[in-house]
């Protein structure tokens, strides 16, 4: 059994993908259709994890029920979440580097999981992972206490839930152009431009609706500074 990570590990772990996501590393491979987005990172994390890691996406961002059977996401709005917008894509993308820190993240989530649904008197499926059994109000309570910034553990529960709001908001597990051209829930939603025909981003209009600067004499064509 590999030893547990100390929260001050989970922190500098989870602040180092973000910088490695910020920092424009290059995004895996996007499965083929929302449908059938499951990253090959999933198939290597240990049982339960991914279910788990859902579940928390899903509250954040809800979307509606993938399948029938569908148990990590809930099924509480309508239209694509978290899920389906590819959270867990970004969260094992080999370049995040955090295949070693997510089995932690699903163990704690799990173990607050057990803790609210003993203090609210709600009896778990055994069968599906605590974070999984609870119903959408009781999951949504939950997250609710673990940002709260009386929680010990509040600035984890954050780094998680913006790793959440990333993938929902800039598809940052893949490239922008490629997103967009398969209807990325979160960009859609966001009404995200397309690019022009050669895949290039332009602005022909001034968002001030004048210009406010003369480029540099040594601007290159494709626009980078010079």
């Amino acid at each position: 059994m590999s030893p547990r990570l100390s929260r001050r590990q989970l922190l500098q772990g989870m602040v180092a993908a973000i910088a490695l996501l910020e920092a424009g590393a290059a995004p895996a491979a996007r499965a083929a259709g929302l449908g059938d987005l499951v990253p090959t990172g999933v198939a290597l994390l240990p049982p339960g994890v991914a279910p788990t890691l859902g579940a928390f996406a899903d509250t954040l961002i809800p979307g509606e029920k993938r399948s029938l059977g569908d148990r990590v996401v809930a099924g509480a709005a309508p239209g694509a979440g978290a899920v389906q917008a590819g959270a867990l894509a970004l969260l094992t993308m080999p370049e995040a580097g955090m295949e070693l820190l997510l089995p932690e993240l699903s163990t704690l989530l799990n173990a607050e999981a057990t803790a609210w649904a003993a203090a609210h008197a709600i009896v778990p499926d055994p069968t599906v992972p605590p974070m999984v059994a609870l119903p959408f109000e009781a999951r949504t309570g939950l997250v609710g206490s673990l940002l709260d910034p009386a929680h010990a553990d509040q600035q984890v529960w954050i780094l998680l839930a913006l790793m959440t709001f990333i993938a929902f908001h800039t598809a940052g597990f893949e490239h922008t152009q490629e997103a967009v051209a398969h209807h990325h829930p979160g960009l859609s939603r966001l009404r995200f431009p397309a690019p022009d025909p050669d895949g290039l981003y332009r602005f022909p209009a001034f968002s001030y609706a004048r210009q406010l600067a003369d480029c540099h004499p040594a601007t290159t064509a494709s626009g980078s500074p010079a």
